[in-house]
């Protein structure tokens, strides 16, 4: 019984292990700059290693203190991972409130064809809020990536414009490579005290964005969320769970 116990096992952590590799293979696809994939291929490693485990039996051949501190520590990752997507959760529908006097878009990707598909979820979200709200000044913020042909700030400002948002309407802070970054230097041209601030981002980051302002001195802050691609959502909300754990424990942002 222990056997075919073992063999299905086996064959579960196999299949596990494929999914994830195909996946790994469908985030590098995406050529965002990012080398989040080789999250996914690691898990492909684990879970291959759990199926040689399984069929060689190593589990059952482990003394008791070691099976109790392995089953330890993933419980208290499971945890973590549970909590982080908790709080990812908590602000990935926001809406912002009304007659903001400031919009921050927070850059991602241009590609020379336009802005990445990441972007371009942040920048409708941010048109149709501005055409709602006409008196709302609009920062868009990000800087020049080694693999961008122009900033990310004058990428967001072109596409903005061709969508007819008024340029008069529109800064340009163009030196940030980073969410802190992107509040930090945004706030050149507001307030931070008194400025009622709605920050646009994709659902998935909107939590860690906001907590990341309030470490910044951000006191009248909330999020506008906008959309992302389904497909490559396990692998957003797994990072973001990941490095809001990362920028809690490093003090850059604050629960809220």
């Amino acid at each position: 019984m222990t056997g075919k116990m073992n063999v299905g096992m086996m064959i579960v952590w196999v299949i596990l292990g494929v999914i994830s590799l195909c996946y790994g293979f469908v985030i590098r696809g995406i050529n965002s700059g990012s080398r989040t994939y080789l999250m996914w291929f690691a898990l492909a490693a684990v879970l291959f290693f759990f199926a040689w485990a399984a069929k060689t039996n190593l589990w059952g051949k482990l003394p008791g203190w070691c099976k109790g501190v392995f089953l330890g520590l993933v419980a208290l990752g499971l945890v973590v991972f549970i909590c982080g997507v908790g709080l990812i959760f908590k602000d990935y529908h926001d809406k912002g409130e009304e007659n903001l006097e400031y919009l921050i878009v927070l850059g991602a990707q241009v590609k020379p064809d336009g802005p990445s598909v990441v972007l371009k979820y942040r920048l409708d979200a941010a048109a149709e809020y501005l055409k709602r709200n006409p008196d709302t000044i609009c920062i868009v913020s990000g800087g020049k990536g080694d693999n961008e042909h122009i900033s990310e700030a004058e990428g967001m400002y072109d596409y903005l414009v061709r969508v007819g948002v008024n340029p008069e309407r529109i800064l340009k802070e163009d030196r940030s490579v980073s969410t802190a970054q992107n509040l930090e230097f945004s706030a050149q041209f507001l307030d931070k005290e008194t400025a009622r601030v709605g920050i646009v981002s994709n659902d998935f980051h909107v939590y860690r964005a906001i907590g990341i302002a309030k470490k910044a001195g951000y006191q009248n802050v909330c999020g506008l969320a906008a959309g992302s691609t389904p497909l490559y959502q396990p692998n957003n909300i797994t990072r973001e769970a990941i490095v809001l754990f990362k920028d809690l424990l490093t003090g850059k942002m604050v629960l809220h």
